[in-house]
């Protein structure tokens, strides 16, 4: 322990000095120090609070125990210390457990708004229709957050739902909610279409990725092939007689992205830049976390994708996230959005991992 109040003591002289730094006229003339600054003292805020209010809990135990060594003539007064020291034995095991959560490494991509690609599977109609399920699942689970919603590609099929969609969600802490998303979704239950009454199972499988900035990944644009062609499908007269549409090809990976949704070739170009960074960026994120993985064996931080990570029971009215063994009854209410339960869990499990690595190392 300490060890860690020597880091939370560094972390609070850190947040003292930031104060005095950001009233130096000097600073606040530089934007873009004022700002970076300003970031990293609103980061540290939380845990240096929970510090000073440990420190008073600690001294609140010390003058307690110390009154009550030396004998209080007052059975009142004594019941009175008795109680204050356990509540503050309590709060003292409590504050503990929530600085360790927030010492914990924190992902730099956590703060990061999202783009999120959802595609139908294995299952035909069944597996768009269930793709077209899980993406009204998460816009009412961003809608019950504060979040904003903005579709920025789709390709829908003759029965319903998506053969893939992809959109971006914007707001506060989308990435560190959503990240445990990635991976393949299965669902079982009696299509429209069947007759029977057969139980059918369908996947579809859901990637995010945390929109990457142009500071974090820088692109070449002679490392881009861009084609220019007309688009086809929905959107009248005008979208198909101009070259509209664009594709954009990363040559290094082979990344493409193709996005004839904006009725200009400027909208579609900045769409499919903005799809393409954030999958550049992606896969890099991704080989350096599987070489991390090798080292770091988490059920929940590994986001590979072919990996099946939840069950969708629709006749048992079962939802079943399989890397951490939650089942809870009440499908019906997580396709409504009520994504919490299951969301928490992970953040928990992965937080609980993260601990046991910090205080085994």
């Amino acid at each position: 322990m300490d060890k860690l109040f020597d880091r939370l003591q560094m972390l609070a002289d850190r947040y003292e000095e930031l104060g005095e730094l950001l009233s130096d006229p000097d600073v606040i003339s530089d934007t873009k120090r004022f700002t970076d600054l300003s970031k990293e003292m609103a980061d540290l805020r939380e845990t240096v609070e929970k510090y000073e209010r440990f420190k008073q809990v600690n001294q609140t135990i010390e003058d307690d125990e110390e009154m009550l060594s030396m004998g209080l003539d007052d059975d009142e007064m004594a019941e009175m210390v008795k109680m204050e020291l356990a509540e503050a034995k309590d709060e003292k095991v409590a504050l503990e457990d929530e600085i360790k959560i927030l010492l914990l490494p924190k992902d730099p991509n956590d703060d990061k708004n999202i783009i999120m690609e959802i595609r139908g599977a294995a299952g035909g109609d069944e597996a768009s229709l269930f793709a077209g399920d899980l993406f009204t699942m998460y816009s009412k689970y961003a809608e019950r957050q504060g979040w904003s919603i903005e579709v920025i590609d789709q390709t829908t099929t003759d029965v319903g739902g998506f053969k893939e969609i992809a959109l971006m969600i914007n707001g506060k802490n989308v990435y560190s909610k959503l990240k445990y998303e990635s991976g393949a979704h299965r669902v079982q239950r009696v299509p429209a279409t069947e007759s029977a009454g057969r139980v059918h199972t369908s996947t579809a499988t859901v990637v995010v990725m945390p929109e990457a900035e142009d500071v974090e990944i820088e692109i070449d644009p002679k490392d881009i092939r861009v084609d220019v062609y007309r688009a086809s499908g929905a959107g009248g007269q005008h979208i198909n007689k101009t070259s509209s549409a664009v594709r954009m090809t990363h040559l290094p990976t082979g990344i493409v992205v193709a996005m004839q949704d904006q009725r200009s070739q400027q909208q579609n170009r900045e769409k499919a830049m903005k799809i393409l960074k954030a999958r550049v960026y992606d896969h890099y994120a991704s080989q350096e976390q599987n070489a991390y993985d090798e080292n770091r064996k988490s059920a929940v931080g590994t986001g590979d994708r072919s990996e099946r990570i939840r069950t969708y029971n629709y006749p048992q009215n079962r939802v079943t996230d399989h890397r951490i063994g939650l089942s809870l009854n009440k499908l019906d209410r997580v396709m409504n959005g009520e994504l919490d339960d299951v969301i928490d869990a992970l953040v928990l499990y992965d937080q609980t991992k993260a601990l046991e690595e910090m205080q085994n190392a």
